[in-house]
């Protein structure tokens, strides 16, 4: 079957979601019959035409089989546009715009850095800029990205955000006096918020050395996911095992953690050294 797209607005998810839907809706398809060809659930189709979900490239190919689109490469080509301009690996788009925006509760530890959520801009453009080879045009869609990021944190259902950060983060220079003095200032105005608790952790805790770590709580009755960095590609999954293992370092590092009272006032002697 061959339908012609309608025209398409805005960016290339906007526009994969639009075209989905209309030829959808022209083949007199249901949400739910596609999801059974697409092999996932009526919900995850929903948010491919709402823009809300980053489409696979296993959905791209055999959304082009369904409707033969554009000689079968149309979703195909979306699909690329979309990838190109988000910015961050490919591998931690699906917990960034699927899981992350979802969440009711997000658990974070980081030993090394200030979490993503919660840098400011030029704290980003710090460490993507020392990355090996760091193009300029790249460096900028990654920071794009982290700052849209943040913006799940300005919803009035925003999710309850619990950070943990090793002391030595905020001594460690990302920039220079300026850009640490603002960061750390972002990040107690952030604190203030009452869906964010920022917890400093002592630096004698060695359960949180291998590495950074999120944890989301979902609706739905849908199992807890963990995201675990790692220098090459980090790790999403919702494996009980996996789940479980972190949950148990989480509780481990949290043990060590400041009181959330005295956190700030950490935060804030730490800043002015920077100032």
């Amino acid at each position: 079957m061959s339908v012609e797209p309608s025209p398409g607005q805005g960016s290339p998810r906007a526009r994969f979601g639009a075209e989905m839907r209309h030829l959808r809706e022209a083949a007199q398809l249901s949400q739910a019959a596609v999801a059974s060809r697409l092999g996932c659930t009526q919900t995850q189709v929903s948010r491919l035409e709402a823009a809300t979900r980053t489409p696979s490239k296993s959905d791209a190919e055999k959304l082009d089989r369904l409707f033969d689109s554009e000689g079968g490469a149309y979703f195909a080509t979306l699909r690329q546009r979309i990838i190109a301009s988000a910015g961050g690996p490919i591998w931690f788009r699906g917990w960034a715009e699927e899981i992350e925006p979802h969440a009711l509760v997000l658990r974070s530890w980081d030993p090394l850095l200030i979490p993503g959520l919660l840098q400011t801009e030029s704290y980003a453009r710090q460490l993507f800029s020392r990355g090996p080879r760091a193009a300029t045009e790249e460096v900028e869609k990654q920071v794009e990205a982290r700052m849209r990021r943040r913006k799940i944190l300005d919803r009035e259902d925003a999710p309850l955000l619990l950070v943990l950060v090793d002391a030595g983060v905020l001594r460690r220079r990302v920039g220079g006096p300026t850009v640490m003095s603002e960061q750390l200032g972002y990040l107690l105005e952030t604190a203030e918020r009452p869906s964010v608790t920022v917890q400093i952790v002592d630096p004698d805790c060695l359960a949180g050395l291998a590495g950074a770590f999120m944890i989301a709580e979902l609706p739905d009755n849908q199992p807890d996911t963990i995201h675990a960095d790692s220098p090459v590609q980090g790790q999403i999954t919702s494996d009980r095992e996996f789940v479980i293992s972190i949950w148990n370092r989480y509780e481990a590092v949290r043990a060590w953690a400041y009181p959330e009272q005295v956190s700030p006032k950490m935060i804030e002697d730490v800043r002015r050294e920077w100032t």
